[in-house]
């Protein structure tokens, strides 16, 4: 048994083992070909998340994906390629929109560069993923197009908010469908797609990709105030911080407003205030964990992963099969 790609996926067979290991290299060279320009600054801002590393989750899902067709077709390794640099291309701009100074360990490219640098490089890996899409047919081009607009549109309803009389819920589980859901969709749907894999196997595994993807979001929400820094890799409250709205905190403003209890409405107060202190981002932090919200984020999260799961039921068993449902239980264990 060897371990492989995020959240320590263990991979029990020696060919499954090996054709995953060989596509995540051929992922990285692609990388870094595609994130080459003839003006060595552009290079060098377009390399700069590659190099950082990263969890490599989405190439992951297409070659896992792959498995039920010929895992060797020509087109899984540029789909996989694609789907990463659109996810960077995302980091780059999600980091401007939220001012980040550190990304992957490093320097966010807006930190180090400038915001209109950072915007610019992440519309070059735009380009450069659009060019390798030309190439894999216009049926891929629709779909990265379709998920793109999805992905878009989740951004925009999250800086926008809940229209009046919309569940700030349910409006928030539209959003992490659109930002995170759609990509995640994609890498599977791609790596199926591009190995020949029957039409039903391309369907369950889109489905399948959706659902882990609300889960692996809603994991993340769980962790930036369950975690510590060395469980989760980044300064745990950092979202509370900036005042992004996660599934606990919105689970605790709803619970608030509907029994108006003492204890849940001065926390909304405190969170409502200046958590640039330290001391107030550590209160807010402690109750946030002994608060029932974080529980029932959690509850969720492992519905959503549990859902996930369930659709892969008619696949045939296999190794494939098996590590994407290994891929359904870390989420749950990420999130505690």
């Amino acid at each position: 048994m060897t371990v492989v790609g995020p959240f320590g996926l263990s991979v029990r067979d020696q060919a499954l083992e090996a054709d995953v290991q060989t596509g995540l290299a051929g992922v990285e060279a692609g990388l870094l070909e595609a994130t080459k320009s003839e003006v060595p600054f552009i290079t060098e801002a377009a390399q700069h998340l590659v190099r950082a590393g990263g969890k490599r989750f989405r190439p992951l899902l297409v070659m896992l994906a792959a498995q039920f067709g010929d895992p060797y077709a020509p087109g899984v390794v540029p789909a996989a390629v694609v789907v990463e640099l659109t996810h960077l291309a995302t980091l780059y701009h999600d980091d401007v929109m939220d001012e980040a100074e550190v990304r992957r360990g490093v320097d966010s490219a807006n930190a180090r560069w400038g915001n209109s640098v950072a915007v610019l490089t992440g519309d070059f890996l735009f380009a450069r993923a659009s060019h390798i899409l030309a190439d894999l047919g216009p049926e891929a081009v629709r779909i990265q197009a379709e998920a793109f607009e999805r992905l878009v549109t989740g951004q925009i309803l999250e800086t926008a908010g809940p229209r009046d009389g919309r569940d700030p819920v349910d409006h928030y589980l539209d959003v992490i469908s659109g930002k995170t859901g759609s990509l995640i969709a994609v890498s599977v749907r791609f790596g199926a797609m591009m190995s020949g894999a029957d039409e039903s196997v391309v369907d369950i595994l889109t489905q399948y990709g959706e659902r882990l993807g609300v889960a692996f979001q809603l994991a993340d929400d769980v962790l930036d105030i369950a975690s510590d820094s060395h469980e989760s890799g980044k300064t745990p409250g950092t979202d509370l911080r900036e005042g992004i709205p996660t599934l606990p905190v919105l689970l605790l403003r709803a619970q608030a407003e509907a029994h108006g209890k003492q204890e849940d409405l001065e926390l909304v107060e405190l969170l409502d205030g200046d958590l640039a202190d330290d001391a107030l981002h550590a209160k807010a932090l402690a109750l946030l964990r002994a608060h029932p919200a974080l529980e029932r984020a959690r509850r969720d999260t492992v519905r959503y992963a549990e859902a996930a799961r369930a659709t892969l039921t008619p696949l045939p068993e296999g190794y494939a099969k098996s590590a994407l449902i290994e891929l359904c239980d870390a989420v749950v264990h990420r999130a505690g």
